[in-house]
């Protein structure tokens, strides 16, 4: 990707003002970058308004404005119809050379959405799936798993690094979303366990509150104990920092690639069927970590 010298001269877009994309884009103009953005609710620019972010009436005039455009948003039907919808950025012709695509989508659709793209407008395409949260988004400490063409990754690499402290690339375009899919494997399958734990703990009379204080610096320890469970022992679940919906939908990922793997995981199995229950009763929109609820009537 030679042409193109990213520094904060760099013009960026962003499409997906959301929970993780607010936050990004934060960011990003507070590392002295120009942005342009676009949601599909309009309403979320007021999330990013004061950082200086300019707003395009649609996706189509962040391309056009734009040098490098990161995406957020979910799944493979969304960012289709942001690519190539109407107002997508098919339809603004010329513009940005580099897509980098932050959401969560189908390793299939990466490839597909992919050459369609490269055809049409010539432009590159980086799958950069990311994990860590909103507040890690903030102060730059995402983790970020990439596939793509070793010099595109190159280009848009010191892009990366001013959302994220620990970026690698993994492979070929699509390898970036295979990996977010092993990790949403083991965060999915950890938010029923410590819902589970939680649940143990208090039938056992345990304080719930001191257990990830005691296993703290034990082998037992992990991100997921100190930020999740303690979530879930608080009941701290509004404002929501993820959303049931996202990953009941990356649970049906990680059943699909491990069906298409030709693997029996049962304990993904479970996993799986228990955040589908939940996220099926209504729960969609909830905080990610409400599934600790599906258990109360275990104690309650």
């Amino acid at each position: 990707m030679t042409g193109l010298a990213f520094d904060t001269s760099t013009r960026l877009g962003l499409v997906g003002l959301g929970i993780m994309g607010a936050p990004i884009a934060q960011r990003l103009r507070e590392q002295g970058y120009e942005l342009t953005v676009w949601n599909l609710e309009p309403e979320r620019f007021d999330t990013v308004r004061d950082s200086g972010a300019k707003w395009a009436s649609n996706p189509a005039e962040v391309w056009k404005h734009s040098d490098v455009v990161f995406v957020c948003v979910l799944g493979d039907a969304a960012i289709e119809s942001v690519c190539f919808g109407a107002s997508g950025f098919a339809a603004a012709g010329r513009g940005a050379r580099m897509l980098v695509d932050l959401s969560t989508t189908s390793p299939e659709a990466t490839l597909e959405l992919a050459g369609r793209l490269e055809k049409e407008l010539g432009a590159k395409w980086v799958d950069a799936p990311m994990s860590g949260g909103p507040a890690p988004a903030r102060q730059g400490e995402l983790t970020v798993m990439a596939g793509g063409d070793p010099s595109a990754f190159g280009a848009v690499e010191p892009l990366l690094r001013a959302i994220a402290q620990n970026v690698t690339l993994m492979g070929p375009l699509g390898a970036g979303q295979k990996t977010k899919i092993l990790n949403q494997a083991i965060v999915g399958a950890n938010y029923i366990l410590m819902a589970e734990i939680l649940t143990s703990c208090r039938a056992a009379g345990i304080d719930p509150d001191l257990l990830p204080v005691c296993l703290k610096g034990g082998l037992a320890d992990s991100a997921i104990l100190q930020r999740i469970y303690t979530q879930m022992s608080a009941e701290d679940f509004d404002p929501p920092r993820s959303y049931v919906r996202q990953v009941n939908k990356d649970l049906k990922s990680v059943e699909h690639f491990v069906h298409d793997l030709g693997l029996e995981l049962p304990l993904l199995d479970v996993a799986v069927r228990q955040y589908r229950l939940y996220a099926e009763a209504g729960n969609e929109m909830e905080d990610g970590a409400s599934v600790s609820r599906l258990y109360q009537k275990t104690t309650g």
